[in-house]
């Protein structure tokens, strides 16, 4: 059999980069201009190899019962590794992926193609602008995972974004995203304050040393009207080969501080990186 070689090709948001992984046969990692995107694994969509993902995920296996469907919104596509997540966990499910980039979906259905059968409808489209069109009470689940290059766009952190979320899930319906920052967490503290206009019930799953402040790194945010199963994602997160905690209550508020939200005019997205936090050769 043939090794599997990279593709590298030019996608409207940069070079995107499809590289193999040697320890698993068809598995790839998807970078963008060198910031890693995804991670599938085309025989074991369950893999997540991204700690976020995995944690992301919890959040999934938490929404329902095992195994029943979802009606879920995935704002973000890159390679599509939550759609396959949950095909695979909770067949049935309906889900719709929005993402901008023209290039990179041509170069996931040429190379990473969905499994046939599967129900997941891809859409070129701006993710505020797909969320504010999405009929009220029509998902589960948002999964929101969108970077332009190493940054959450701006108008993806406002209030009015917040608000079109939960217009947009059903009773009891979660909304999860993958933020980014490190200390003194401007940006992150922004974040829950912003979303506490929304959502009545807020979780931030992390590792403890990024809550410390001791690197950038990846947090991901958990919102419902509906109270959150606070203890059954601990319970998953700290299970996970790199521990986190989930963040609630009153340590939530006590980390959010006097952060103001954040409205259209005022938004900015997500800091830049330090050098080297994401890259990938």
């Amino acid at each position: 059999m043939n090794e599997p070689i990279p593709v590298t090709r030019a996608v409207d948001g940069g070079t995107a980069k499809l590289m193999p992984d040697l320890d698993r046969p068809r598995a790839w990692l998807l970078t963008v201009d060198g910031a890693p995107q995804s991670y599938v694994d085309l025989d074991d969509p369950a893999h997540l190899e991204f700690e976020y993902a995995r944690r992301m995920a919890h959040v999934l296996d938490a929404a329902a019962e095992p195994g029943a469907p979802l009606d879920a919104l995935h704002l973000g596509g890159g390679a599509l590794t939550l759609p396959r997540y949950l095909a695979a966990t909770r067949p049935g499910s309906r889900q719709v992926v929005i993402e901008a980039d023209r290039g990179l979906l041509a170069l996931v259905a040429e190379h990473l193609p969905l499994p046939a059968g599967t129900d997941v409808t891809v859409r070129p489209q701006d993710a505020r602008t797909a969320l504010e069109a999405a009929p009220e009470g029509s998902a589960d689940v948002i999964v929101a995972d969108v970077f332009g290059g190493s940054r959450v766009p701006a108008h993806l952190t406002s209030v009015e974004y917040a608000r079109a979320a939960a217009r947009a899930l059903r009773p009891g319906g979660r909304y999860t995203a993958n933020l980014a920052d490190g200390a003194p967490f401007t940006f992150l503290r922004s974040q829950l304050a912003t979303y506490r206009t929304a959502f009545a019930h807020l979780a931030l799953i992390a590792e403890p040393s990024m809550l410390r402040g001791r690197r950038f790194g990846n947090a991901v945010l958990v919102a419902s009207q509906s109270e959150l199963p606070v203890a059954a994602l601990a319970r998953r997160a700290a299970a996970d080969a790199f521990p986190a905690r989930v963040e609630y209550g009153a340590a939530l508020e006590r980390f959010t501080g006097a952060a103001a939200p954040v409205r259209d005019e005022d938004a900015t997205p997500s800091p830049e990186p330090p050098s080297g936090t994401f890259s990938v050769g």
